[in-house]
């Protein structure tokens, strides 16, 4: 649940909470939060922000715990039980979180966000009442944001009865509504791009050889959204010695301070990069290490960290951690456009809502990858989706080799591990690797001009 806005400030320690909040710092949130005195504690706000942090920390047992504390508390708040249904969801308790989700309907049945939590489940199949009550609903005087998740509620619905083109609409109308909150920026992503190209040369990386920290405990998954990252993550996460900590939101938000940084010259974080000295790189470095330590609950030696846009940081990365392991999760541009199309993002995923900006985005993606497959030979592992599915033994085994692991016949039996899964593909990692989402664009292809028309060469130079 987001627990909405901050808390008033009303002395040092809510101030302090309220600016880790601010600066997305969940470790330093709850450790603020956990030193509060008991009475400050206990209420309801700090109580919600608390949960809402142990979700985004990966410790979805304790939120359950909270969110329980809170529904026992407002009975009647049905966004607490969209909460509820949604780490009922990522702990694989799917019946729950279904209850969950039809028990926040119960309290408001035009609450848009549980009929999309129903959808994204993905295994979930509407009834036809459920429809027809999605359809009655939306001819209703709504709230926009109820009125966005019910299209991509009924989107889903639709493609599931084989309404191709129905499920389309939705689909579009959803990204329109979605489209309107949150800028797409995919001429922001070309201009970070370029800048990125222009900055990590090899002349950058060679004058700084021996920069950074020597750990090579992280193994980053990036690549697009939709792209098979949670199952190379969940393939990665059954060996044993690797721990899956998600999507870091870290690597962001250092580069976002070093772009505040005053005592730096230049006007964005990527030119700021060329003036930090050897020191300060292996302090990052350092500080990534200890901040992920705040999304980890095992010793295991290796931890994979796969936030999809850290492809936009590859170059900051390699700098302050030129030991870690770089997996390029990729999938066909049209595979892939039209599955972030059909998903609705809880945030910072602008670029996903118009077929156009996705084409630009995939490009801007290659671009930016080609560079650095250049510049640095041989420091990124490239992961096909598809071939991936069609060969999976060898696949995995190449995986391991180059991640430095040995193989493990349980990294083939990754759908039986049981840990939490926070990402739109959770459900889909629970079973075994199967071709049903290799072609499922194909059925709406009529429609998918603007992808293919944005796309341009990249639909042939996507595996190079």
């Amino acid at each position: 649940m987001s627990a909405g806005p901050a808390v008033e400030p009303g002395d040092a320690q809510l101030a302090d909470l309220n600016a880790a909040l601010s600066e997305g710092d969940d470790g330093k949130a709850l450790a603020i939060i956990r030193a509060l005195p008991d009475a400050l504690r206990q209420r309801f706000d700090i109580l919600a922000h608390e949960a809402d942090i142990l979700g985004k920390l990966g410790r979805h047992e304790e939120e359950l715990v909270l969110l329980d504390r809170l529904v026992d508390a407002e009975p009647g708040m049905h966004a607490l039980q969209a909460s509820r249904a949604n780490a009922l969801k990522t702990l694989g308790r799917r019946d729950e979180a279904i209850a969950a989700a039809r028990a926040a309907l119960d309290l408001r049945g035009d609450y848009g966000k549980a009929w999309w939590t129903l959808a994204d489940l993905k295994t979930y199949r509407f009834a036809e009442d459920e429809v027809d009550a999605m359809r009655a609903t939306l001819d209703t005087p709504l709230a926009e944001a109820d009125r966005m998740h019910l299209h991509f509620a009924l989107g889903r619905a639709c493609e599931q009865r084989g309404e191709a083109e129905t499920a389309f609409s939705h689909y579009a109308a959803g990204n329109a509504l979605a489209a309107t909150a949150v800028p797409p920026g995919a001429t922001a992503v070309t201009d970070r791009v370029d800048r990125a190209i222009r900055v990590f040369t090899p002349e950058f990386f060679a004058a700084r050889a021996g920069y950074g920290h020597d750990s090579d405990a992280p193994i980053f998954v990036l690549g697009l959204h939709r792209s098979g990252s949670t199952l190379v993550e969940q393939i990665l996460a059954s060996h044993s010695e690797v721990e899956a900590t998600s999507e870091l939101p870290i690597i962001a938000q250092m580069l976002r301070a070093i772009g505040l940084d005053r005592s730096l010259p230049g006007d964005a974080p990527m030119a700021k990069l060329e003036h930090l000295g050897k020191n300060r790189v292996h302090a990052l470095g350092a500080e990534y290490l200890d901040r992920a330590q705040d999304y980890r609950s095992t010793s295991r030696p290796r931890f994979v960290d796969k936030a999809p846009a850290n492809w936009l940081y590859l170059g900051f990365i390699q700098l302050i951690l030129p030991n870690a392991t770089i997996i390029d999760a990729r999938r066909h541009p049209m595979a892939a456009g039209f599955s972030n199309f059909r998903q609705l993002y809880a945030r910072g995923v602008g670029w996903s809502y118009s077929l156009g900006s996705i084409g630009r985005y995939y490009r801007d993606y290659l671009r930016l990858m080609r560079h650095f497959d250049r510049v640095l030979p041989g420091q990124v592992h490239r992961v096909l989706n598809e071939r991936l599915i069609e060969d999976f033994e060898p696949e995995v085994r190449r995986l391991l080799d180059f991640a430095g692991l040995g193989f493990e016949p349980g990294c083939l039996e990754f759908h039986r591990s049981g840990r939490p899964v926070r990402s739109a593909s959770a459900e889909q990692v629970r079973r075994s690797v199967n071709r049903e989402g290799i072609d499922q664009w194909r059925a709406f292809e009529p429609w998918l001009g603007p992808l293919k028309d944005a796309l341009g060469d990249a639909l042939e130079e996507w595996q190079e």
